[in-house]
């Protein structure tokens, strides 16, 4: 199979230098790194690619089996790093994408230089003394919403999700790529982030790790934050002068300043 193809492949930036990988997270695809990808691309080979179901991939590819966990996302991570022969890729991973990547570089060590995690969860649903920042409930409500109308929770969802209520542009963009996303993909990969445990997946981390915050977030609270800086040795946790979960479409310069700082070493 043509994994370009597959999964969109976009190479962008300068060839030969050290490799940046963008990995978009539930719902949206490598649009929504459209302000950063061009800053980030002056120093850096950027690769850009959508999961399969997202965006311009290749749905035929699509099983349900495949992606009804986060290891059949970590494994299109994997198969792109080895159609490209990838080595000491900075992998910045939005969201359920930052676990993703936790994921693929346990499985594929030499591939992963460095790992950015942005506004990363590894469980949503609070337990125990473990604030995901949502009960059990919350999160059947949420799915079953999603499930039922999917159009109607994408508009009702996409302004809680950016925050910035005084830039409904931003909600709107993000609503759109919801609704672009086939609403039976969506509800399988919808499950798969929601439901997620990776807590002990923390621990395999083995490369420098940078975790990026926003000041406000109500999918990924700072509680969140702190837990992920705790449980990954030797990391670091920076708090962008950002509001709402996707940081790269409210404060860009910010987002992309922080990748690049941390992508030089």
């Amino acid at each position: 199979m043509d994994i370009r193809s597959r999964n969109n492949v976009v190479v962008t930036g300068r060839r030969g230098a050290p490799v940046v990988m963008l990995a978009h997270g539930f719902g949206c695809d490598q649009n929504l790194w459209r302000l950063v990808a061009p800053t980030l691309a002056e120093e850096f080979e950027v690769v850009l690619f959508d999961y399969v179901g997202s965006g311009r991939s290749d749905l035929s590819a699509w099983r349900e089996e495949r992606y009804a966990s986060l290891d059949g996302y970590a494994q299109d991570v994997l198969d792109v790093c080895q159609e490209l022969d990838l080595r000491d890729v900075v992998f910045v991973g939005h969201s359920v994408s930052a676990m993703v990547g936790v994921l693929a570089a346990d499985r594929e060590p030499a591939r992963f230089g460095r790992l950015v995690l942005l506004v990363p969860s590894p469980c949503y649903i609070d337990d125990g003394e473990y604030r995901g920042g949502f009960s059990a409930g919350d999160i059947g409500e949420l799915l079953e919403s999603l499930e039922d109308n999917y159009l109607g929770w994408s508009g009702a969802m996409a302004p809680v999700i950016m925050g910035n209520p005084e830039r409904p542009e931003l909600a709107e963009e993000l609503a759109g790529a919801f609704c672009r996303t086939d609403p039976a993909i969506a509800r399988v990969f919808a499950r798969a982030t929601f439901l997620s445990d990776s807590r002990a997946d923390l621990a395999t981390v083995k490369v420098p790790a940078l975790i990026l915050e926003c000041e406000q977030d109500v999918i990924a609270p700072r509680e969140v934050g702190a837990y992920v800086h705790a449980a990954i040795p030797g990391s670091r946790l920076v708090t962008l002068d950002a509001i709402g979960h996707c940081p790269q479409l409210s404060a860009p310069e910010a987002t992309a300043g922080a990748i690049a700082s941390f992508a030089r070493g």
